[in-house]
């Protein structure tokens, strides 16, 4: 078993009881998923979703829309200025309906297949995966959703959410915001209270390389680098942005070789998630200067008092990526044109 660290709990924690063997289970449930183009039900029977794969995310979530039942629209249907469209958090449902008991089979895989297509190709069933392990028994099908405003007939939003999970798909309906507003993804892979190399994780790979760009700073850097104390986690606060008076030491002042260092960092970030929404972000971030950009690592907490920095930060004048990797991986992103 890893070892207990006295790092507080987490909200994302509550009732969650994971084991090798929950994971290994879904792990090779989602390998099926990814090679058949079906998706089980909770039952564990496979069900094909009669969904053509040229379909993309926003015209499944139009599909999805007007498939919903008058109850059902009741329940999970919102005007598109709803405040709870830009709300965040680790864990947490956006509605009371559960995608594995409110909705019919057909619109279960519906939901699954806009949130595959949400993600690249290369990360996809890893996500699924990490998604079905964290949920607990019920897997996806704990994860509950929202949709905001009508596709097809003006703005409009779908919004998917559970443990370690908010995302979102928009159409660029929401104007100056990468992927539709702020999201989080995390994981617990083979406890709550990870080992100092976090085995099994399958986000430990992005903090593996941002601390590269660490190793490659000189003791100046390195002050100006590392803080005590992240932001903590506060619901939506947390990726509030702050416009100015960043954090961390300003990429402008990192030598050619340690820049291409921390593009490599952007790149290991947004590689799970589809092309259009990584271009975007992308986008917006050139817009307001890479070189404005600020990087920062965070002492507390350390786990195993190793150096390797658990918890690290981008932020820019207009976008925030805040991983905390102790005692699990939660990362918060809030990506936007302008603060």
């Amino acid at each position: 078993m890893s070892p207990k660290h006295s790092y507080p709990a987490c909200d994302c924690c509550s009732g969650s009881q994971t084991n090798r063997r929950d994971f290994l289970k879904t792990a090779l449930t989602g390998l099926a998923v990814a090679g058949s183009g079906a998706f089980p039900t909770l039952s564990g029977e496979l069900v094909q979703p009669g969904i053509t794969s040229s379909q993309n995310s926003e015209t499944l979530v139009a599909t999805l829309y007007h498939s919903l039942s008058e109850e059902q629209r009741k329940a999970v249907v919102f005007p598109f200025d709803h405040p709870l469209r830009s709300k965040v958090d680790n864990n947490w449902h956006i509605t009371r309906q559960r995608v594995g008991t409110d909705f019919t089979r057909d619109q279960q895989a519906m939901i699954r297949e806009i949130f595959v297509k949400m993600h690249s190709e290369e990360y996809a069933a890893k996500v699924l995966r990490q998604v079905e392990h964290d949920a607990g028994d019920e897997g996806f099908g704990a994860c509950s959703v929202a949709l905001f405003g009508e596709p097809g007939a003006g703005k409009f939003e779908f919004v998917l959410t559970g443990r370690h999970v908010t995302r979102r798909c928009d159409g660029n309906s929401v104007e100056g915001a990468a992927f539709g507003g702020p999201i989080f993804y995390g994981h617990a892979a083979l406890s709550d209270d990870e080992a100092a190399d976090h085995p099994g994780n399958i986000y430990w790979y992005q903090a593996k390389r941002a601390n590269e760009v660490f190793q490659m700073l000189d003791g100046k850097q390195r002050e100006a680098a590392l803080l005590n104390t992240s932001r903590g986690e506060h619901g939506t606060e947390t990726v509030a942005l702050k416009g100015r008076e960043l954090q961390g030491i300003p990429i402008s002042e990192l030598s050619s070789d340690q820049k291409e260092q921390v593009h490599k960092v952007m790149s290991d970030l947004l590689a799970p998630f589809r092309k259009q929404d990584a271009d975007k972000a992308i986008e917006f971030i050139k817009e307001n200067g890479f070189d404005k950009l600020h990087l920062a690592f965070f002492k507390n907490p350390d786990i195993g008092n190793d150096g390797v920095w658990d918890v690290w930060q981008i932020e820019g004048p207009a976008m925030v990526w805040y991983f905390r990797g102790a005692p699990h991986v939660h990362t918060w992103v809030h990506i936007r044109e302008q603060a």
